[in-house]
């Protein structure tokens, strides 16, 4: 799945939370180069959505960013009205964004954990009834990114853990109740990104590395490859799943 073109994805209509740098970046390259109508969101930075829109620019679909702030509880209401006037249908929704606040979970910041959790869960909720009416029959696809820290402890992580279990919970439930309308609802959970230099400890990186059995950190193409195969037309009878991407790491006792 190196290239995008041969996903059949091409004319849907895509919306990415979280799509303008990192994992969320990966994810919309590679739909945008399956051709798909790619909506990039993001909360606060406009040089990085004006970046990500003009490197997706040359690529086989069409990127707008769309600035909102999607732990504002009317934030996803007014994202899927904008889609819907703007392209009168979405295929496929990509549930990214997220916020991290290290704590431990003895000595817990009550109101930046809920942040965290709010986040995780929120948009997905407040947007539940939107996507019902909004998504497209059949080929209406909804993914979530998740992390091992769900279901493994983290150091410092207990916001983002108990946020993202929610989240994988909620994917369940979304999928029962959607999946009468042909739509798809799905989780992708990783572990730690190679996201260059810049963003790594290179002795950590050199040790989770050496033990997965793959032999190197996931990259965030693995984590987009892995989002855009859910969206497919084969994934149609995949529903309520989490799909560990992490080159077997998790597999380690």
């Amino acid at each position: 799945m190196s290239g995008g073109a041969e996903l059949g994805l091409a004319g849907r209509v895509a919306l990415v939370t979280g799509g303008t740098r990192g994992l969320g970046l990966a994810i919309a390259r590679k739909l945008c180069g399956a051709g798909c109508h790619v909506y990039v969101n993001y909360a606060h930075s406009d040089s990085d959505a004006e970046r990500a829109v003009a490197e997706l620019a040359g690529l086989k679909g069409t990127v707008t960013a769309l600035k909102f702030d999607v732990g504002d509880p009317e934030a996803p209401g007014r994202l899927l009205r904008l889609a819907r006037a703007r392209r009168r249908h979405l295929d496929i929704l990509v549930h990214n964004a997220a916020s991290y606040h290290p704590m431990s979970a003895l000595r817990p910041d009550i109101g930046e954990l809920w942040d965290d959790v709010r986040v995780a869960v929120s948009p997905l909720v407040q947007a539940a009834s939107g996507l019902a009416e909004l998504l497209t029959r059949g080929t209406g696809r909804v993914v979530a990114v998740s992390s091992s820290g769900a279901r493994s402890v983290v150091p410092g992580y207990v916001s983002q853990g108990i946020g993202k279990a929610a989240l994988e919970s909620l994917v369940r439930y979304l999928a029962v109740e959607l999946a009468p309308r042909g739509v798809t609802v799905n989780a992708v959970s990783t572990g730690k990104v190679d996201k260059g230099p810049d963003t790594r400890d290179d002795r950590t990186a050199r040790l989770l590395a050496e033990r997965t059995p793959g032999g190197r950190l996931t990259v965030p193409e693995d984590v987009a490859n892995a989002v855009a195969l859910l969206c497919t037309d084969e994934a149609a009878w995949i529903q309520g799943q989490v799909l560990t991407v992490d080159g077997g790491l998790g597999l380690r006792a």
